[in-house]
């Protein structure tokens, strides 16, 4: 019996063992309930302690074990919780804000809170405190300050910074007022440097100045030290910097840019070192300017800056840029990524594992932007960096894929991301190495959330599998030993969890129903413990008005031992999967074995990187400082600077050691010793090294045959050449050094992109077409539909827009030999080319209906399209008349516009259309200002374009300057300008008898820089010259838009001060026009010199033949000549005016002639080699001192020369801007800048009605300009109205005395009320004379108004109306609708283009700028917005040069080519 009971004991106490041991393997479960959700959930760094903040209630509470228990914090008040932060760098500190001036602090987890006080309540922004990464009690805080405005009672609100350096244990002291923002140099562990350790930035607004904020420095908290920090190439004095911010390695400011015309346009300057900083370059396509609240600087990598533009403002899509190793270029890495309104971008790094990022595209941004289609999301992985993005792969054990996975396109893996967070934290990846979990979708694109399934990576990305169906939100905890996911599409009773890998789930009961809000555990994913925050399901409430649930989730008790060594395994962190080095190393963690029954432990110990260094290769270098990306290979910019010293001695074969071209990546690791160490110094020649101040060089370069075509990118540095043998040749460097990209292929042309300068396409006789978008930096090779049309035809039409967006117009192959299918197709892209749709077929134009100034539907195409579309296009005749379509939404939606059309143009803010009238072959000029109405041009009688050729000119002031041929006998052509009103549709006389040439082309060139100055050239004897085929030819200016022309004043002396023998009253200074030019690009002015000009010409009755002619120069916008040099000569600006070049174009010649101060003096430095010039050229801004001289060995014209000369040596010395200078004409000896009018030593003070200021070099100051900021233009004031500021009334013409007299048989127009403009008063009837459309002029004398009438509207009636309105005020409705269809042209039987008159000036001092003062300080920024926008609306104060011809007669060609610069 006792051996019986003893057995029974036994059992007893194994069976209680088995009892206990299965109670321990059971997680923990506990539920704690809460009134509100709460804003965060904050855990303090590597602790227990966790913040649960109810915004609602304005209370904070803490559990001290993981959220297991809570309790209320009992040092703050109840309610005044309103900020929550822990500080990022001390793990025991945190800090409650409230909405007041009292605030509370902790050093010790929470447990206890003191009270301390700064004066001024929390900034409204997201973080108004700044901590110090290295001084931990050292804190900036941003807080808001008001005051009363006396007089109205409301409050006018600042910010101010504070700072503290014992964490507001003392009263904090007054850091900086007024500011936006203010943060440590030393606020990030990443960014490292050797700046002060108190370095302070902030930007704020200067107290001498409300302008603008700027970007201040201080190391001593702006006691004594305050310095603006210098930002290069921005605004002028570093104004508009608008944000600063910390990021990874960088220090970013966001600058806004202030320079006249740019809207919201923003520069971004980086540093790496808190000293120097530099603007960062993005390419320059023109959908990718960084605007204000349009750009993201997302998560980015310790090796490079990645920035997210909005490129689509009405659909939030954007394209995604990565930097190079010190955050200043930029390149295009993703385009069309999803973003929501709000800013946040669908794009994420993968934690831990360097290069490796997801991101979401919208794969129809086209439809969604034009038609606000329903987004189709697609999601990418990058596993180098962002360099390539590929599809992420479908799982392949997921059972139900119904699509073929070995289509990526077609059948990948899209996940939910950042613009649709389901969690707090990181959306898909923790510190658990190499586990990724995230919601989607397997197919074409990504469903909604509630049609998603769960998925899991465990090596980074690179493969997925299906773990669970729906969606779930998900967490990692014991560095990715055990990962927990719970449902998140409704209310759940349990959780599943796995412990391997998730291979296989457990369901854990939580013992309440409950919707899941949170999920997440300690940050860096090492505990065991995780909680849960949601709603509980209504079932579960039980009336203590507390329905939302914390609910602690503890697996601790599943897993006894913990790891050992060999339950661990090595993983790799793959760069891509045929690469696993990624700058020069490989990363490795040591993770748990998946079948492992154990625990990893190391609580708040993160996994340990390991890198194993590889060998270096090509990946591991770039350019080194002063060399630059050309294809594959680093090229110097220019010669290389070396140390005083070296290369002194001047004998020929002299070497120094200098830089190879590479260096290293800043932060790679590779084995050189393993690798090839291209950063190794070589032996160089000394001819290749920087000259010593004073000195002048040259690089000559012959091309194996002759040059055919020549082009800058337009704000670049690299320029291309194409050879009458087909090749390409490009240089980087301004002509020092040339390369062929493309050995093997051969071109028909390139186009440069109009709109996107760092673009260019070479087009090849076959179906493909090579494209770059990095200024040849590397080519990459795409198919187009059909081979470029061979007729003649503009290839390439830009969207001004979209960079993307192209039209082609290809030909079936077989128009050289008139085959019967010869025909034209045309397509467009959206992609830059990947991929094409089809237009229309046998067209002789297509091009988009948007432009610059012509603001219409971006989507809308233009197309001159024949109407019977068959037989050979090449032999079309008028038999088959050329229609205008236009068609939306990409011409899928199109309409015919005309029924027979010559052709069509547009620029500045007219569309141009040539219509030919069949029944009499007569043709009429239709204009448009929005696309869809147009009206008919009216001609004087004796001057309709109905059997004439004519040319539209460029205008940028609000007309149109035509010009109609009278005469088009070979060698006798010539004809009228006309200028229209301001909408295009009133034509008169500006000048008679101007000179064109057979091509189309007319003696006409308007100023580059200061508008409505024009040059031409007019025939004298227009009657004899059609008899004898011979022009006698006078120049004639206008400086007041064509309203008058006169003379060019000559100069009294010559270049050798010798009077000239020409001494009568019709003695004029007589210059060669645009139509005797080989390069049409050579123009008289440049952008970066306003007023400066340089002509070949004579001092004479009539124009003297060219090579009897000498050059001249004007400083004065042409109202004032001088003869700087004898004998013609090409010539080119270098250094905005800082240096003239000068070349022989007579002959052969072997120098060429500098100046340094704008002519006064000449010199002249041999290059060595005799060459026929055809021209000179510099970058196109004008702002280089290096010059390229094409041209070619008289004894040998097979080949062609390249001359690159080099003047940077010259002087050392920059040109230096005193600060602060006021508006005023003196200057200071502090100051190489002048402020220059071209109203100066004149009698004529103004121009179109204004007095302007612009800044310019003084002449003989010996310095170099350089790439300084450009200067706002500056209007001082609007003048009185003059004779100047009137130009003829239709069917008016000038008599001999200057008078606007009716024209013989003419009748004038007739008078009606369309003067009234809302808010005016009168209209007035026409007189002989009209305004000038761009005039500012107020007041004074006004002979363009006749008797006064009352305009249509309240004003016009009396007493007894208004008193009717009172008594029966449902009549004003009546009137108002009466009175705005009235005024605005819309009554019914009236078509009228708007009115574009009421440009520049039209506001006074009583106008919106003089009420801002009154307006509280937080309005400001709303009204600032508001009248940006109407300021940008104003007619631009700018000039571009083309031509647009649409010519009947035979021998004139229509010169259309999209590609010229205009």
């Amino acid at each position: 019996m006792g051996t019986l009971r003893r057995a029974y004991w036994l059992f007893a106490i194994y069976f209680a063992s088995l009892y206990h041991v299965a109670l321990a393997q059971v997680p923990i479960v506990q539920t704690t309930r809460f009134k509100n959700l709460p804003i965060d959930l904050t855990y303090f760094e590597d602790s227990s302690t966790v913040v649960y903040h109810d915004v609602m209630a304005g209370d904070v509470w803490i559990s001290d074990d993981e959220g297991k228990n809570w309790r209320q914090v009992a040092d703050v008040p109840t309610g005044q919780a309103m900020m929550f932060f822990a500080h990022p760098f001390a793990r025991d500190t945190a800090f409650i804000l409230t909405k007041d001036e009292t605030h509370y602090r902790t050093t010790d987890f929470g447990k206890t809170w003191q009270s301390f006080n700064v004066p001024a309540s929390p900034a409204l922004v997201s973080d108004p405190l700044s901590f110090h990464s290295q001084q931990n009690n050292t804190i900036l805080y941003q807080g808001m300050v008001c005051e009363k405005d006396g007089w109205w009672g409301g409050n006018v609100c600042h910010d101010e910074t504070f700072y503290t350096t014992d964490a507001f244990t003392s009263p904090a002291k007054p850091l900086l007022a007024p500011t936006r923002s203010c943060r440590f140099a030393h606020s990030s562990k990443d960014f490292k440097h050797s700046a002060h350790s108190d370095l302070v930035f902030c930007v704020a607004w200067d107290s001498n100045s409300s302008r603008s904020s700027k970007l201040f420095s201080s190391t001593d908290f702006f006691a004594n030290d305050k310095r603006v920090v210098n930002l290069p190439g921005g605004n002028r004095d570093s104004d508009g910097v608008v944000a600063l911010a910390i990021v990874s390695k960088f220090a970013v400011a966001a600058v806004k840019d202030l320079s006249p015309g740019n809207g919201d346009e923003m520069f971004l300057y980086v540093s790496i070192d808190a000293e120097t900083w530099a603007k960062g370059r993005f390419p320059h396509a023109s959908s990718s300017q960084l605007r204000e609240n349009a750009y993201t600087i997302v998560e980015s990598t310790i090796h490079s800056l990645a920035v997210d533009v909005l490129l689509h403002p009405k659909s939030a899509i954007g394209t995604l840029f990565v930097s190079n190793s010190n955050g200043t270029n930029f390149v295009e890495s993703l385009q069309n990524t999803n973003r929501n309104f709000a800013g946040f971008v669908d794009y994420e790094n993968i934690y831990g594992v360097e290069g490796v990022g997801l991101a979401n595209v919208v794969d129809n941004a086209v439809e969604v932007d034009g038609r606000n289609a329903e987004r189709i999301i697609k999601s990418y992985a990058t596993f180098d960096d962002g360099s390539n993005w590929a599809p992420i792969p479908a799982p392949d054990s997921s059972g139900d894929i119904d699509c073929d996975r070995n289509h990526p396109s077609k059948c990948s893996l899209h996940l939910h991301s950042v613009t649709s967070p389901h969690n707090f934290g990181r959306v898909f990846s923790s510190p658990a190495p190499g586990f990724v979990l995230g919601v989607g979708t397997i197919g074409n694109h990504l469903l909604p959330y509630d049609q998603c399934d769960t998925f899991l990576s465990t090596d980074a990305g690179l493969s997925w599998r299906m773990v669970h169906k729906d969606a779930h939100k998900y967490e990692f905890g014991d560095q990715g030993s055990v990962m927990v996911i719970v449902n998140d599409e409704e209310a759940v009773d349990h959780v599943s969890y796995s412990y391997d890998s998730g291979k296989t789930w457990q369901d854990l009961n939580l013992d309440v129903k409950i919707r899941a809000r949170v999920l997440t555990t300690v940050p860096d994913s090492t505990s065991q413990k995780f909680l849960l925050v949601g709603t509980l399901h209504k079932s579960e409430h039980n009336g203590d008005n507390r329905p939302h649930a914390a609910v602690f989730l503890d697996f601790a008790p599943l897993r006894k031992e913990q790891c050992t060594q060999d339950q661990f395994e090595k993983w790799y962190a793959r760069a891509a999967k045929d690469k696993e080095c990624l700058m020069g190393h490989k990363q490795w963690y040591n993770r748990k074995k998946p079948d492992a029954n154990c625990y990893i432990g190391n609580k708040f110990t993160d996994p340990e990187e390991h890198e194993d260094n590889c060998p270096c290769d090509e990946d591991d270098y770039e350019c080194d400082f002063n060399f630059i990306r050309e294809g594959d290979d680093c090229v110097p910019q220019g010669p290389e600077p070396i140390p005083t010293g070296v290369c002194e001695d001047p004998s020929p074969g002299k070497t120094y050691l200098g830089s190879s071209g590479y260096r290293l990546i800043p932060g790679n690791t590779c084995d050189q010793s393993r690798g090839p160490q291209k950063d190794k110094p070589i032996r160089k020649d000394c001819s290749k090294a920087q000259l010593p101040p004073g000195e002048i060089s040259h690089q000559t370069f012959e091309f194996p045959g002759q040059i055919v075509q020549h082009e800058y990118f337009k704000e670049s540095k690299t320029i291309l050449v194409r050879l009458r043998d087909g090749t390409v040749w490009q240089s980087s460097n301004e002509g020092y050094t040339w390369r062929n990209p493309l050995p093997d292929q051969r071109f028909l042309a390139f186009y440069m992109h109009r709109y996107s300068p760092d673009r260019a396409y070479l087009i090849t006789n076959s179906d493909q077409l090579y494209v770059t978008i990095n200024t040849g930096q590397s080519w990459e090779l795409t198919q187009v539909n059909h081979p470029a049309n061979t007729l003649g035809i503009p290839v390439m039409s830009f969207h001004p827009q979209e960079s993307d967006w192209i039209i082609w117009i290809g030909g079936t192959p077989g128009c050289s030999d008139y085959q019967a299918d010869c025909h034209t197709e045309a397509a467009y892209t959206t992609n830059n080319g990947r991929s094409w749709a089809s237009i229309e077929s046998y067209v002789k134009n297509c091009a988009w209906g948007r432009d610059t100034d012509l603001k219409i539907d971006s989507q809308l195409v233009i197309c001159e399209s024949y109407r019977d579309k068959k037989g050979s296009q090449a032999l079309f005749t008028q038999a088959n008349p050329l229609e205008l379509w236009i068609g939306s939404h990409f011409y899928r939606e199109k309409r015919k516009l005309f029924d027979s059309v010559v052709g069509f143009t547009k620029f500045s803010e007219y569309l141009i259309v040539a219509e030919l009238q069949i029944e009499r072959m007569a043709l009429d000029l239709q204009v448009s200002l929005d696309g869809r109405t147009f009206a008919s041009g009216l001609f004087p009688p004796s001057m309709r374009p109905d059997n004439h050729a004519y040319t539209v000119l460029e205008s940028s002031t609000d007309s149109v300057f035509l010009h109609l041929t009278m005469s088009d006998r070979q060698g006798a052509e010539f004809g009228n300008i006309l200028k229209s009103n301001s909408n295009g549709t009133f034509y008169g006389v500006s000048i008679e008898h101007v000179n064109r040439n057979p091509y189309g082309y007319v003696d006409f060139e308007k100023m580059i820089g200061l508008d409505g100055i024009a040059l031409v050239n007019v025939l004298s004897n227009p009657e004899d010259a059609p008899l004898t085929g011979h022009k006698t030819l006078q120049s004639r200016i206008t400086h007041n838009d064509g309203g008058t022309w006169k003379p060019l004043t000559p100069p009294k002396v010559d270049a050798n001060k010798q009077k000239y023998s020409c001494t009568s009253s019709a003695c004029a200074l007589q210059v060669h026009g645009y139509t005797e030019r080989w390069d049409p690009r050579a123009t008289y002015s440049t952008p970066s010199v306003p007023g400066l000009l340089l002509a070949v010409g004579n001092v004479g009755e009539q124009l003297a033949p060219y090579t009897e002619s000498d050059t001249f120069l004007s400083r004065d916008a042409g109202f004032t000549w001088e003869e700087v040099h004898k004998g013609a000569h090409l010539w080119e600006f270098g250094d905005s005016g800082s240096i003239l070049v000068m070349t022989n174009d007579e002959e052969p010649t072997d120098y060429v002639l500098f100046s340094t101060d704008e002519g006064l003096t000449w010199n002249d430095y041999t290059f060595g080699q005799k060459m026929r010039v055809k021209s000179i050229v510099t970058v196109p801004a004008d702002t280089s001192r290096k010059f390229i001289l094409f041209g070619y060995n008289p004894l040998d014209q097979k080949s062609s020369l390249a001359v690159h000369v080099d003047f940077s040596a010259l002087t050392r010395k920059q040109c230096e801007r005193a600060i602060g200078r006021t508006l005023v004409m003196h200057n200071s000896e502090d100051d190489d800048f002048e402020l220059w009018s071209p109203s100066e030593e004149r009698e004529e003070r103004c121009l179109f009605g204004r007095q302007t200021l612009y800044h310019r070099r003084i002449r003989d100051r010996d310095c170099y300009v350089g790439e300084q900021i450009k200067q706002e233009v500056t209007l001082v004031q609007n003048c009185t109205c003059a004779a100047t500021d009137f130009e003829c009334e239709f069917n008016y013409v000038r008599d001999a005395n200057g008078n606007c007299v009716l024209g013989a048989g003419l009748s004038p127009l007739p008078s009606d009320d369309y003067g009234c403009r809302l808010g005016d008063d009168f209209w007035y009837e026409r007189t002989a004379y009209r305004k000038i459309p761009y005039s500012s002029c107020t007041g004074g004398n006004r002979p363009d108004r006749g008797e006064a009438h009352i305009c249509p509207g309240p004003r016009a009636h009396g007493f007894g109306f208004w008193f009717s309105v009172l008594i029966v005020p449902f009549a004003v409705c009546g009137l108002v609708g009466w009175w705005y269809t009235k005024k605005s042209g819309l009554a019914r039987g009236t078509i009228r283009l708007p009115d574009r008159r009421g440009s520049f000036g039209d506001f006074s001092d009583a106008g919106p700028l003089a009420t801002l003062a009154s307006v509280p300080y937080f309005i400001l920024g709303l009204a600032g917005i508001a009248w940006e926008y109407v300021l940008s609306r104003m007619p631009p104060l700018q000039s571009r040069r083309g031509y647009r011809n649409v010519p009947v007669d035979e021998d004139a060609q229509v010169l259309r080519f999209e590609d010229e610069e205009e």
